[in-house]
This record gives C-alpha cells, structure tokens and sequence, in this order.
C-alpha cells in the first residue's frame, strides 16, 4: 500500500506547477475581472466591504488543466473529466459575469456532469462492508453519478462565503484523495486531486483575508465538479471495502453545511436557492468570530475528518478477517476526535446563539416571513 504512495512523482510536480500558475495569474485575472465589471460589491448579506473582483475561478482552472494536459493519460475518463470541467467553468464564469436564473444555471451544471459518464466516469458498481460488491446498471448509475456531480458542485458554490474558506476545504479535500487514490493504485486521479490541491493553495495566496479577490462561481463549480468526479474514478469504482464512506466523510463539511441551509430554507418556506445568512460561516461570525478565525476553525473540522478517513484506510484495524485490539484503538481515538470536533462546533453554533439576541431575533424575522409567503 505505501509503495504505491512513493510511485508518482507527477503528484508533486502537478501540484507545484498548479500552484505556482494559480499564484501568479491570479492578480491579472482579477484585473481583467474590474475592468469587464466583475466585482462583487458591499451589500447587507456580503461580508466584503469593499468591491471586490470575482472570476478567480478562471485562474484556477487554467493552474489545473496546464498540468493535467502535462502528466495525466488523455486517453480515456480522465478527457473527460476535464471537458466537463472546462464546460463547469464556462457556465460559472458566465454567472460571475451576467448572472444566470436558477433553473438555467442547473441545466447547464447538469451538462456538464453528464459529460464524464460518457466517458465512462460512473458509479457502476459500489462495494459495501460485510455485503460485498453490488453492480449497479448503467441506467441508475449514470443518473446517479450526474445528481452526486451537480450536488457536490452546489455545495462547494454554497460554502464559498468567508475570505479563503472554500478554497482551503477543497484544497485539504484535494490532498486527502489524492493520498486515497494512489493508495488504491488509481494514479491519474490522484494526480488530478493533487493539482486541484495546489491550485487551492495557490489561489489562497490571493483569497485569504482580506480577499483581494474571490474564486466566484467559476471557481467553486469547477473545484466542485473536478472532486465529484475523481471521487468516482479514483475510490467509488474500487473493491475496497472502507472506500464508500470516505468521499461523503472528507466531504461531509460542505455537506452539513448544504444540508442545514436547505433545511431551513424549506422550514422558513424560502427558496432553496435565495440568498441569506444561514451558513455556517454566517454563523460563526454571528457569534463572534472573525473571519479568520471562522475559516481557520472550518478548515480544522475539515482536517479531522480527512485525519478520520485516512485512518479508516491506512490503519489496518481489521487485517485478514480479525480485528487487531492497538490498531482498532487508534481508529476509534481519530473517529472520536473527529466526532468530538463535530459536537463542538454543533455546541458553538447552537447552544452559544441561544445567548445572543440579535441571532434569536432574525430567525423570529424570518419564521414571520415565510408564514406570511405561505398565506
């Protein structure tokens, strides 16, 4: 297993040259962004108080696909994952620039996500633990895969709210899947993962507080895209028994965050894709934080869990059919570490809002509007 790790020096080399492109790109892209009008500017929901220029995205893109035409084979899935990307892109940049309705934003998201299935880029078989591998047809498994696409997309473009958050979620996402797919002997996918986390880093450069500039929803549904489909190639479509659980787990930041703004927009009768205060991110500021310390928190919780999939793989804890007593300890400490972080940051952002006012009094606000929306 860990010489597979040592196999591919193309992971360090395409994550260097993918940061040091982002790095240096990125401010005449935000240049080209102020003169074409693409800023985001101050308003009562954003945290900039300034304007600032979006289509980042754009810088982080070309910082991902110079290497990857470099280092990966072209030949097969990996083609088109990158077109779909490239299409992923397009469709933010044009909502960073002109903005696009929701339903035409979705159709082009699932555009793109149907590309790498044509490429042979689908969940076609699962393998669960202690039931083995389950072989899923072609007609349930490409919807599959295009919803589990366009759904990690959304939720990347939902977390990027605060100053370097999801840029640094992607880029810890990044480097855990590119250690989980070497480690399946899965090397383009792991090459592929660890550019996307170079240009995170890259990009962080610029994005971090005070952003001088934001990734938009170029950037985020291109990240997004790219670690929905190298999770597929790279560690669904594997006969490993503890691979199913560990994208939803590295994820899983994005998605509690996706999961509870839904939630309360559907409790509050809101539209699921209207713009409030609901994020985690939000959150945390609600209470006190900076932005600095909010995202720096994130990123932690984020590493925890990554810390707790990377266990669950590396650690043989249950080898040859036994369970090992040190080893299953271990796991258990790092899955209850991750679990604890989980309950502290549950404990911040619902039991310590219940002394602030102000949070208490917006939720009575928008509990009144959206039963006046219903009447």
């Amino acid at each position: 297993m860990f010489d597979e790790l040592k196999a591919t020096p193309e992971v360090l080399y395409g994550a260097g040259i993918a940061f040091a492109i982002v790095m240096l790109l990125t401010p005449a892209v935000g240049g080209m962004a102020r003169l074409l009008g693409a800023v985001d500017r101050p308003d009562s929901r954003r945290l900039n108080r300034s304007p600032v220029p979006r289509l980042g995205g754009l810088a982080i893109f070309l910082g991902i696909v110079v290497p990857a035409l470099a280092f990966l084979d072209l030949s097969g899935e990996t083609r088109g994952v990158l077109l779909g990307a490239a299409v992923a892109t397009v469709v933010g940049a044009v909502d960073d620039f002109r903005g696009l309705s929701p339903p035409t934003k979705l159709a082009g998201q699932v555009a793109a996500a149907a590309i790498p299935p044509a490429f042979g880029v689908w969940i076609d078989h699962i393998t669960f633990p202690f039931l083995g591998v389950l072989d899923i047809p072609a007609w349930l498994g490409v919807p599959i895969s295009i919803v589990f696409i366009v759904a990690v997309m959304n939720m990347v473009n939902f977390l990027d709210g605060l100053d370097g958050l999801a840029a640094g979620v992607c880029g810890i996402a990044g480097v855990t899947y590119a250690v989980l797919a070497l480690s399946l002997g899965k090397p383009d996918p792991a090459i592929l993962s660890a550019i996307v986390a170079g240009a995170c880093l890259g990009f962080l450069r610029h994005n971090f507080f005070p952003a001088r500039i934001f990734m938009g929803d170029s950037g985020a549904m291109c990240l997004g895209f790219i670690l929905a489909a190298v999770s597929i190639q790279g560690l669904l479509k594997t006969a490993s028994t503890v691979v199913l659980v560990l994208p939803l787990l590295v994820l899983a930041v994005p998605i509690i965050d996706t999961s509870f703004v839904v939630a309360k927009r559907l409790k509050y009768r809101q539209p699921i894709y209207g713009a409030d205060r609901s994020h985690l991110h939000h959150r945390f500021l609600d209470i006190g934080f900076t932005q600095r310390r909010a995202a720096v928190t994130m990123w932690l919780w984020c590493l925890s869990l990554a810390g707790a999939a990377l266990a669950t793989r590396f650690v043989p804890f249950r080898d040859g059919g036994e369970w090992h007593l040190w080893e299953t300890l271990a796991v258990a400490g790092i899955a209850l570490f991750a679990l604890a972080f989980s309950v502290y940051v549950v404990y911040l952002l619902e039991i310590v809002k219940l002394a602030n006012p102000r949070i208490r009094r917006r939720e009575r606000e928008q509990s009144e509007s959206g039963e006046r929306l219903s009447a």
